[in-house]
């Protein structure tokens, strides 16, 4: 993924926004990244629909941070709508969440999350999380072209 790839963060909370956007900041990760602050925006940004209708200003992207406890529509219903459609396959859809349930992880690898991840406790674990997802997914992992 190239460093001008845009990272969709879907989360509804302010703090946690906040916080990675530092992780992302010290491990170096420049990439553009927008925020949507529930399920229904995350859908119409992916959509390109609503305030979300100009690609120029708000591009698909090539990576996507979804909590799974938000308002409007669940991340797994984000996840499902996502996975359904054909031109966002290659979309590499992250699960960040503070969910350590069971049948959370295995209904998102069911509905085809590529990752998930449980928050870290601290925002030092969170940085050592965003340098090991830089490592794996932007500097060694390809990533297949959209369609």
């Amino acid at each position: 993924m190239s460093m001008s790839a845009t990272i969709l963060l879907v989360e509804d909370n302010e703090d946690d926004v906040f916080i990675m956007r530092r992780a992302l900041k010290e491990a170096k990760i420049l990439n553009p990244l927008q925020i949507a602050t529930d399920g229904e925006s995350a859908v119409n940004y992916l959509e390109g629909k609503g305030e979300f209708g100009d690609r120029e200003r708000y591009p698909l992207p090539a990576v996507v941070f979804l909590d799974l406890k938000l308002p409007l529509k669940s991340g797994h219903d984000v996840l499902a709508w996502a996975r359904a459609q054909k031109q966002l396959n290659s979309v590499v859809i992250v699960i960040l969440t503070s969910s350590e349930e069971p049948e959370d992880l295995k209904k998102a690898y069911r509905l085809g999350a590529n990752s998930y991840l449980v928050k870290p406790p601290t925002p030092e674990q969170l940085i050592e999380m965003a340098k090991a997802f830089k490592w794996y997914w932007l500097e060694y992992n390809e990533f297949a072209t959209a369609g």
